[in-house]
């Protein structure tokens, strides 16, 4: 039997606008997997203002209603009524990351089945109450996690969501991804370490937020025996404390003066613009994941598989679900330990043969599993099983 095309609505939160001209993992993530579910089914996307983008558009069968932040779920809402009045029903009602939010949209447009995403631990004490949670849960027909993790976390405080969950895996472009054995990969890696004087260099590469709970300082100081070990190691560090902001706070001012010790062996971008980000991966030679906190799962690791590098990231939350220790990276269990991320660095560094191959089967694994058209997919069957309320199993 045919598939049915559906009328979604996506609810991004309210903190970056779709397309993902800020970054964000949720709205690359919607913006990747538009294009996919644009070929059966009509999607109307619901997020943030942005004084580049427009307040409403429309692009073949994807829809933007843009509202401002300021009382955003209100406004979600009230072009939520504004629709339904018109005589407009959507199939799916897709809220991203705010649980809390699901009843407020559901008063709005009650016909509709609601999924919700999950993309932090926002069932958890002190994001969600008790009596807010269960009600929750109970008027949403489908959950989604993005990590095993994450979904653990839901049902082990409200276990009457188990039968309602679904883990869903992030996605990466990959065509945006060019390897870095292919000759696209190293015309690029060549302009990059020209451009950041990493000529003849062997590069360490993290990217992310500039925040403790994302671990630079442990990787610094990490570097400090990688240094003294290899003289042609460097460190490159892509991000910044925000999204699209460039100022330092107390703890990117700390880094800095920690850095300066090794003057030129450790360079800062600064924030790059999303369009910038999947080609600043092909300058490093290791890509490091050093997360100190229960990490929901960091899409960089897909970004870094589909550019073609050896990993070494933290046992934290879900990371460990995508990166299989030996196989694609390494995984650390001494997450705050500066010697364990030495060890792994160098082991990379020392073995070639080994760095390739991880290299290699971390990017076969995005290309079999994390495409877009794969969460897609995905998505559109845990959209269709919310229509049709069928038991996930």
């Amino acid at each position: 039997m045919a598939r049915r095309s559906l009328h979604i609505a996506m609810i991004c939160t309210e903190r970056l606008p779709v397309p993902p001209i800020r970054g964000g993992a949720i709205q690359i993530l919607i913006g990747g997997a538009l294009p996919h579910l644009a070929k059966r089914h009509r999607v109307t996307v619901y997020c943030v203002a942005d004084p580049e983008l427009p307040d409403r558009e429309v692009a073949g069968r994807v829809a933007f209603e843009r509202v401002p932040k300021d009382r955003y779920v209100y406004n979600v809402a009230v072009k939520l009524e504004e629709a339904r009045k018109a005589g407009l029903i959507y199939d799916v009602v897709h809220v991203f990351n705010r649980p809390a939010h699901v009843l407020i949209y559901k008063s709005a447009m009650p016909e509709s089945r609601f999924v919700v995403s999950l993309h932090n631990e926002m069932f958890r004490e002190g994001k969600i109450s008790e009596e807010m949670g269960r009600l929750s849960v109970r008027a949403i027909d489908r959950i989604m996690s993005i990590s095993d993790y994450i979904g653990d976390t839901i049902v082990t405080r409200f276990p009457a969501a188990a039968g309602k969950l679904r883990t869903v895996y992030s996605a990466v472009d990959l065509q945006r991804y060019a390897p870095v054995w292919t000759e696209e990969g190293q015309r690029i890696r060549t302009e990059l370490r020209r451009q950041y004087g990493l000529e003849g260099k062997k590069v360490v590469l993290y990217v992310g937020r500039l925040s403790a709970v994302k671990g630079p300082d442990v990787l610094i100081q990490a570097m400090e025996r990688v240094f003294r070990s290899d003289p042609e190691a460097v460190l490159l560090i892509v991000g910044s404390k925000w999204f699209s902001d460039d100022t330092l706070d107390d703890f990117g001012e700390r880094l800095r003066r920690s850095a300066e010790a090794f003057g030129d062996r450790i360079v800062f971008t600064g924030f790059l613009p999303p369009s910038r980000v999947p080609d600043a991966f092909l300058a490093g030679d290791v890509f490091v994941c050093s997360s100190q906190w229960q990490e929901p799962l960091a899409r960089v690791h897909y970004e870094a598989m589909a550019a073609g590098l050896p990993i070494v990231t933290t046992n934290r939350g879900g990371n460990s679900e995508i990166v299989r220790h030996g196989v694609n990276g390494l995984v650390i269990d001494d997450y705050a330990n500066p010697d364990a991320f030495a060890d792994a660095i160098l082991r990379l560094f020392g073995d070639p043969e080994e760095a390739e191959r991880m290299a290699r089967a971390g990017r076969a694994f995005v290309e079999r599993n994390h495409g877009f058209e794969h969460a897609a997919r995905r998505l559109e069957l845990l959209y269709m099983a919310a229509v049709n309320r069928k038991k996930i199993e």
